[in-house]
């Protein structure tokens, strides 16, 4: 589904004659999101049959009320794109519901590990039980776009994540216990306790790595659907960015040029408003990132990030163009992270989300709040009768255990020897290590 109130252009008859006149044609697509799928019908038939899933849009917008291109912008002015409490019935639904129930209950399942890792961790930090130390940038309240990307890959398709990856691992199948580890620096843990949370990931499972470079992904992707389209795999790349990543020197220039090779990767902006700490509406000039490349004439899809059903949708139709050679495309998931950038400010044990930012009101952080990724999915499974009440609390108290477990194992774990130190540094390991130390005077 898409983002604001369809609103009409007055001067949209006047607009197409002048275009008529100068020989040129245009299709007109909307790329707001009406409240209701009742308002959609009112004002464009078309638009409200396909709300959840939306549509392809490779034209210039009849409607460009957005985010971006406001200097203006004011604390809270993000409740004016709240999606609604529940995720509308449409297109995206009705695939949704079409899909195995074991597979709706694995999506349920990864969502909130996200989540309670994370919330896990974030206690663990602020309540200071344990000595752990480092950045932690928490995925919290963007758990669908993570999930509704991956449930619609394969095993072996890649992803470039970023410094924000914690949910797109798990998403794409990591192991808590690993994740855990490594976040207590210890040896059984995915990057054997030298990575830590930026750069924690697991190659086997097609993940490019996190990236503490902003907007470094659009390049790592673009160039595994390159290697992909040499070898004729069919295998699809995904880079995930934030809405200041995409205003990065890389990300227009590797849109720019997949394009030109019709690479198979798809460009997933997780549009939070935030940045870091600073309003994106205030930095990019256009109403949505997206909009930075519709002139490239890809399909671009600006989409509520809350909303599973219409993140897996049009990630299914990204998926299925790319593996059938028609090159790639561009998908802007609206979201709000309820946490800080990075670190804990704000931040309470047993208590959801920051408040108190310089950034944000502690309003707008309740009113997402209450738009819950996880809330609105579990409501949606009910309403449509594709999982019962106990369904989702088995899944529920199964993945609280899971995280216990896995702190359980990360604390019994080994921290990393220091002879180790300039292991996995180079290519032939122990060789190189040993010259290392032996340089410094010292044996291995």
């Amino acid at each position: 589904m898409l983002l604001t109130d369809l609103k009409p252009s007055t001067g949209r008859r006047g607009f197409m004659k002048a275009l008529g006149g100068a020989g040129a044609t245009a299709a007109f697509v909307a790329t707001a999101l009406p409240k209701s799928a009742q308002a959609a019908e009112a004002l464009r038939p078309d638009i409200a049959a396909g709300l959840t899933g939306g549509k392809w849009d490779k034209t210039v917008a009849l409607s460009t009320e957005g985010p971006g291109g406001n200097l203006d912008w004011k604390q809270g002015d993000s409740i004016k794109f709240l999606p609604p409490e529940k995720i509308p019935l449409g297109k995206g639904t009705a695939q949704l519901s079409q899909l195995p129930k074991a597979k709706l209950m694995e999506m349920y399942t990864k969502m909130h590990q996200i989540r309670k890792w994370e919330t896990k961790f974030k206690d663990l930090f602020v309540g200071g039980e344990d000595d752990l130390y480092g950045a932690f940038h928490q995925y919290i309240g963007e758990e669908a776009i993570a999930v509704g990307v991956m449930g619609s890959l394969n095993d072996d398709d890649y992803i470039a994540s970023t410094h924000r990856g914690h949910g797109h691992l798990i998403a794409k199948g990591g192991d808590l216990n690993k994740m855990s580890a490594e976040i207590f620096f210890k040896e059984n843990g995915y990057n054997k306790g030298y990575g830590g949370s930026m750069h924690i990931t697991d190659m086997s499972k097609g993940i490019l790595g996190m990236n503490g470079i902003v907007g470094a992904g659009p390049y790592l992707a673009s160039g595994a659907a390159l290697a992909s389209l040499v070898r004729g795999t069919k295998q699809v790349a995904v880079c995930f960015n934030g809405d200041g990543a995409a205003n990065s020197p890389y990300f227009f220039s590797a849109v720019r040029s997949a394009l030109n090779y019709k690479l198979p990767v798809i460009f997933v902006i997780e549009n939070n408003f935030q940045m870091i700490g600073v309003a994106m509406s205030t930095v990019t000039p256009t109403k949505y990132v997206s909009d930075y490349v519709k002139g490239l004439g890809l399909p671009t899809m600006a989409i509520d990030g809350n909303d599973i059903a219409a993140v897996h949708s049009v990630t299914t139709e990204a998926v299925e163009r790319a593996r059938s050679g028609a090159g790639p495309s561009v998908i802007e998931a609206v979201t709000f992270r309820w946490m800080d950038h990075s670190g804990f400010a704000g931040a309470k044990v047993n208590v959801d989300g920051a408040a108190g930012l310089p950034y944000r009101s502690n309003e707008e952080v309740q009113a997402w709040m209450s738009r819950d990724p996880i809330l609105r999915y579990k409501n949606l499974l009910l309403e449509l009768n594709l999982a019962t009440a106990g369904d989702l609390q088995d899944i529920e108290v199964t993945v609280a255990k899971q995280v216990d477990d896995s702190i359980t194992y990360a604390r019994a774990g080994k921290s990393p020897e220091p002879s180790t130190t300039a292991l996995n540094v180079y290519a032939n390991d122990r060789v190189a290590a040993t010259q290392f130390f032996n340089r410094q005077g010292f044996s291995a």
